[in-house]
């Protein structure tokens, strides 16, 4: 696997994180290199004035971050590891700190934008909230070009550029990505609600749902799967890991009253939607014994510290499809739990966590099964 990237008169080292010692997969594509290579072609750098920056949207592990090291500029996701491997990969290139800005997409946007440098993301409705907060601070003198894999750009895609930004067209394809140009036009344009809110009628909740949350049009089976079958037990320390909008924690915090839920996710979008959904369905002295943690997984907590941990893994980072978060998910668990203690996931029958969960924990128990998801619960031994 690949971790140098020449390109346009500079040599970086770049890592994916978490890192993987059997990785076979590089920290940047080939929409990171054509935005690179049009950037320098075109000497876009020369229309930055002195109190001007440039915006990076959706850096996936560093490759423009730490390519544009001398521009001042922002860098934005909605993902805790991306944002973390932006700075790693910025220390392991010796890319100074001093012009860089790096932030969540829920925090407002800078308003001194020159140029803007989008990777488009996996999620539609995401890419309409990144625009509409990006229309706010842009003017007609702004640069705006996005870059993405062929088959991520639509005509769905393509509408939402003209609709916030202006007249759109594309490049040609190289290496299977393509770019996206837009012209800012003055538009007017009303303001919407990308978030939605829709209801669980079984518990009566109405749930809401940020922008780029998995399954944020209707409640995911797997999670109701899990939802449906909680164990039971005086469990008083419980971890919702990969919580999403927090219905499992919800649920663990009904089942089990005097418990501490503790939410996990590395999407800042997801654990918003976890606070207010606890906020707003809970009663409030259970809303009050929950903590909301934007993380990679459990990595950092302290050993031996919960008695329940209850997971739905995902199987991809960003558009790669990979085990190797549930891996690590897995393993931090048995590290985080109490001897006695318990993890109970949710997942897909295809996916063999079975074999995982035995590797790991020496047992594993087949709790419930349908035609697409088993649940398996394991116990830390001592």
């Amino acid at each position: 696997m690949n971790e140098t990237l020449n390109i346009a008169e500079q040599t970086l080292v770049l890592h994916r994180h978490p890192r993987n010692k059997q990785e076979t997969l590089q920290a940047w594509d080939s929409a990171d290199e054509y935005l690179i290579n049009y950037f320098t072609d075109n000497e876009l750098g020369k229309h930055l004035g002195a109190d001007e920056q440039m915006l990076l949207i959706n850096d996936s592990f560093g490759a423009l971050s730490c390519y544009f090291q001398e521009i001042e500029r922002t860098a934005i996701s909605d993902s805790y590891i991306s944002l973390s491997s932006i700075k790693l990969n910025m220390q392991r290139n010796n890319c100074s700190e001093e012009n860089i800005v790096v932030q969540d997409s829920l925090q407002n946007f800078p308003s001194n934008v020159k140029i803007v440098l989008i990777k488009i993301p996996k999620t539609l409705s995401y890419l309409e909230f990144l625009l509409q907060k990006l229309r706010e601070v842009i003017t007609p003198e702004t640069i705006i070009v996005a870059a993405g894999k062929v088959n991520m750009i639509h005509n769905s895609t393509l509408a939402l550029f003209e609709q916030y930004i202006g007249s759109t067209k594309t490049s040609l394809a190289k290496k299977k990505s393509r770019l996206i140009f837009s012209l800012v036009e003055q538009q007017n344009i009303p303001e919407k609600e990308i978030a939605i809110t829709w209801e669980i009628e079984k518990q009566q909740w109405k749930i809401h749902n940020h922008a780029n949350v998995f399954s944020r049009n209707h409640l995911d089976i797997g999670g109701r799967f899990l939802m449906d079958n909680l164990p039971e037990g005086p469990f008083s320390k419980v971890v919702d890991l990969g919580c999403g909008n927090g219905i499992v924690g919800m649920a663990a915090a009904e089942a089990y009253p005097n418990a501490q839920v503790t939410f996990i996710d590395e999407s800042y979008m997801a654990i918003d939607s976890a606070r207010i959904n606890m906020a707003k369905n809970l009663p409030e002295d259970q809303s009050e014994n929950a903590r909301f943690v934007v993380n990679n997984g459990l990595v950092g907590f302290k050993p031996k510290t919960y008695d329940l941990i209850l997971c739905n893994p995902p199987f991809h980072q960003q558009q790669a499809i990979t085990d190797n978060i549930a891996w690590s998910m897995f393993n931090d668990a048995r590290f985080c739990l109490v001897d006695g203690g318990e993890l109970v996931i949710v997942g897909n029958r295809h996916l063999d966590y079975q074999d995982k969960l035995e590797r790991i924990f020496g047992n594993c128990e087949l709790v419930s099964e349908n035609q697409k998801f088993v649940i398996l619960r394991a116990v830390k031994e001592d």
